[in-house]
């Protein structure tokens, strides 16, 4: 498969801080990756850097071939990068169907489309983005970062104070998402278990650098490596997670 986006020995950061340092890593179309971590490695802090909203001092980032180390922002998102905040950012004085129709760019996702891969979007096309549940909101996020025809989807905690339920129903649409139409994305998920359920590969950041990259199933699979990477006990986390599906 063809390499969409790669970081090469990328150091970032805020202001002096630096908080990714010589971090590397590919992806390729239609890939999924799960970026995983305890709190601080910098997780978050890559989403935002190829955003282009960090300080980057070293390093380059490839997208579709092209540098786009200091590309603006608006450049990334018009070149097919969509991004899913952890605030969701909804315009909460615009109906739903307001919401998606703002953002729209040609291509191949349509409100008809959006609107067919969440249906309760459609239900709810009337009502402002401060009327709908956490559940909605996540979905409108989705859907409007859809509406902007992306090539790769950004998820920056897209689970966090969720129903069980709508966890679900969100883990399945993404993974549809990269099966289905090719579309490559990076999630940030603080539950390791289903981060890696969602995704094929993975990688997990210690002090902004990568320690360790590889397939997602092989790192499902290995207990004492994922409790080793991350500091949780594998117990626990099955736990969390089956609380979260059986809820």
């Amino acid at each position: 498969m063809a390499e969409v986006l790669a970081f090469d020995q990328v150091t970032a950061g805020y202001g002096n801080a630096v908080v990714l340092d010589r971090l590397s890593f590919s992806l390729a179309q239609g890939q999924s990756l799960a970026v995983l971590g305890r709190n601080g490695v910098g997780k978050t802090t890559l989403l935002e850097t190829l955003m282009g909203n960090t300080r980057v001092t070293d390093g380059s980032i490839r997208w579709l071939g092209q540098d786009i180390t200091r590309w603006p922002s608006h450049l990334r998102a018009r070149a097919g990068i969509g991004w899913v905040p952890q605030e969701r950012e909804v315009f909460p004085s615009l109906t739903v169907e307001e919401n998606l129709v703002a953002v729209t760019r040609p291509g191949v996702w349509t409100l008809e489309r959006v609107y067919g891969f969440f249906p309760r979007l459609r239900e709810r096309r009337g009502n402002y983005g401060n009327q709908l549940s956490g559940g909605e909101q996540q979905m409108l996020a989705i859907g409007r970062a859809l509406m902007t025809c992306p090539k790769l989807l950004l998820l920056d905690e897209p689970m966090e104070g969720l129903a069980p339920l709508i966890v679900q129903e969100l883990a399945t649409a993404i993974r549809r998402l990269c099966e289905s139409d090719g579309l490559a994305s990076i999630v940030v998920e603080q539950h390791p278990v289903l981060a890696l359920e969602m995704t094929h590969q993975a990688i997990v950041l210690e002090r902004g650098t990568v320690v360790h990259a590889g397939p997602s199933s092989a790192l499902a699979a290995d207990a004492p490596l994922l409790e080793r990477l991350l500091c949780v006990g594998r117990a626990e986390e099955m736990a969390s997670h089956e609380a979260v599906v059986q809820a």
